[in-house]
């Protein structure tokens, strides 16, 4: 990973009418950086990455993508990017082949090596064996791997990936990130969106949006480090008044049911948290087991900072 900026993003606006999908987003990707973009459906995400690919204008601010402007440049920055829609963008009636021999022209790769690169492609894909099938007849999986090879035809320096394995099994899923961690390491610049915590924790450095808008940005281990409130595991019987009982304590920030156990986050500054639990869950008739710090996970944070951010906003 290199330390020049292959992304600027400044003051990022889109508006549809009253509804504002993206809120003056800032940040910056460097090369060769794989960066997750993570929020719940509706966030903007797929928004954001359409305007840097300079499929939509944006309605305010700026964006630098490979030295381009998104906006003026819009034309020349399609031909140096690579960018896999969510929705399926391959031609149903053309074989996988066709497919990668159309995207390949209309990216301008030079005929003289085309083939070669194609088959390159065929064999790190693993999708030799389904070359001569239309694309409407593959499962999900197989089609994304197909997306995949034609976004990447024309070796972009930069990779836009829009929730890339929605739907796929899981080796499929494994390949992709094999992919795409091979593609980083040879300085391709990748930007991901994605729901899942595992594949999050693939990221290099993850923004975490909500309503259009930047509510964390870091790395996987600092954003799970930088977590506001301790956790705790909670061993109490019975569980559901348990959970109700420190659900409704003044010091409980979110508390959830997690197998067997409650997981609790409470308010930074309580002097002795185990303390403080047991005694609510004696006050409730219920009977404490155990009670131990917990290890914050990418979902904490996304939970902790999706709800923190609707109070905020006042719902």
């Amino acid at each position: 990973m290199g330390d020049r900026l292959a992304v600027e993003v400044r003051d990022l606006v889109r508006r549809f009418g009253d509804f504002v999908a993206v809120d003056h987003l800032t940040f910056s990707i460097r090369e060769g950086e794989i960066f997750g973009f993570l929020g719940p459906n509706g966030a903007g995400k797929s928004t954001t990455i359409r305007m840097l690919c300079g499929l939509l204008l944006p309605s305010d601010g700026a964006a630098q993508v490979a030295g381009l402007d998104a906006t003026r440049e819009a034309e020349r920055l399609r031909r140096r990017i690579g960018y896999m829609p969510q929705l399926f963008s391959l031609y149903p009636d053309l074989t996988c082949h066709e497919n990668l021999e159309f995207y390949a022209g209309l990216y301008g790769l030079p005929s003289a090596g085309r083939a070669d690169r194609i088959a390159a492609l065929s064999e790190r894909l693993q999708i030799y064996p389904i070359r001569d099938q239309l694309t409407a007849t593959l499962s999900t999986g197989w089609r994304q791997r197909v997306a995949l090879a034609c976004a990447i035809v024309h070796e972009p320096p930069i990779l836009f990936l829009d929730e890339p394995t929605s739907g796929v099994d899981a080796a499929t899923r494994q390949h992709f990130w094999d992919v795409i961690a091979d593609l980083a390491a040879d300085g391709t610049t990748v930007l991901v969106t994605t729901h899942s915590m595992e594949e999050a924790e693939r990221c290099n450095r993850l923004v975490m949006i909500d309503r259009g808008r930047l509510i964390a940005l870091d790395t996987p281990a600092a954003l799970r480090a930088g977590l506001a409130g301790g956790l705790w595991q909670v061993d109490a019987e019975p569980l559901l008044p348990a959970l109700a009982a420190l659900s409704a304590s003044d010091f409980t920030l979110d508390a959830s049911l997690s197998g067997a156990q409650l997981r609790l986050r409470v308010t930074d500054g309580l002097a002795d948290p185990p303390a403080a639990i047991a005694q609510v869950l004696r006050d409730a008739g219920t009977t404490v087991a155990h009670i131990s710090p917990g290890a914050a996970s990418l979902e904490d944070v996304f939970v902790a900072l999706v709800g923190d951010h609707e109070q905020g906003e006042g719902t």
